[in-house]
């Protein structure tokens, strides 16, 4: 099991560490105002990266987006991949799926914010078809585990990865994702 309180250390340790200062980190105020705005909490974990690394600017390869503030926010991209989904004849982004990091492409890492785990989901537009569903994939069980395979160096979007037998698998399809983005609880 984790202990998030090192985890947290070592997640704002990092980037320091490789790519110099981060963005200020926010207040459970400003936190508190994001979840207002969204209509749901965050997973604690996230709240916490928040709150105590930085709001944005830290995590593999693109970073996570600044939760709120200027420019492209967390709090923005849901409402807009919320509304887009919305207009489409083929709803696509399920509720209280929070679009974290963007990994270029349309693809992005979401954590899904029903539960106190915050499991992490690749969404991969590029093969939306008739079925939503397709593009959604589970790539780690929940937050902390999928900070630790960034820590360790093992994640499955490194370009090395394939020579990697330590690589974490590719993502797997989300089996919730049809019933998520019907609108199930």
């Amino acid at each position: 099991m984790t202990d998030v309180n090192e985890l947290v250390a070592r997640v704002a340790a990092r980037p320091r560490r490789v790519s110099g200062p981060l963005p200020p980190a926010l207040s459970p105020e400003e936190v508190a105002a994001a979840e207002r705005a969204l209509g749901f909490r965050l997973p604690p974990l996230l709240a916490r990266l928040y709150q105590e690394v930085a709001n944005g600017g830290f995590g593999p390869d693109y970073q996570f987006l600044p939760l709120t503030g200027e420019g492209r926010t967390v709090v923005g991209e849901y409402a807009a991949e919320r509304a887009a989904s919305a207009r489409e004849e083929v709803a696509y982004w399920p509720e209280e799926v929070l679009p974290v990091l963007d990994w270029g492409c349309g693809m992005c890492a979401a954590v899904d914010c029903r539960g106190e785990d915050g499991t992490v989901l690749l969404f991969e537009p590029n093969v939306l078809g008739d079925d939503a569903a397709d593009a959604w994939f589970l790539d780690a069980p929940g937050l902390a585990g999928w900070l630790e395979t960034w820590l360790a160096g093992t994640g499955w979007y490194r370009e090395d990865a394939d020579e990697d037998d330590r690589a974490a698998e590719q993502p797997v399809p989300w089996k919730e994702a049809a019933a998520r983005i019907a609108g199930a609880p």
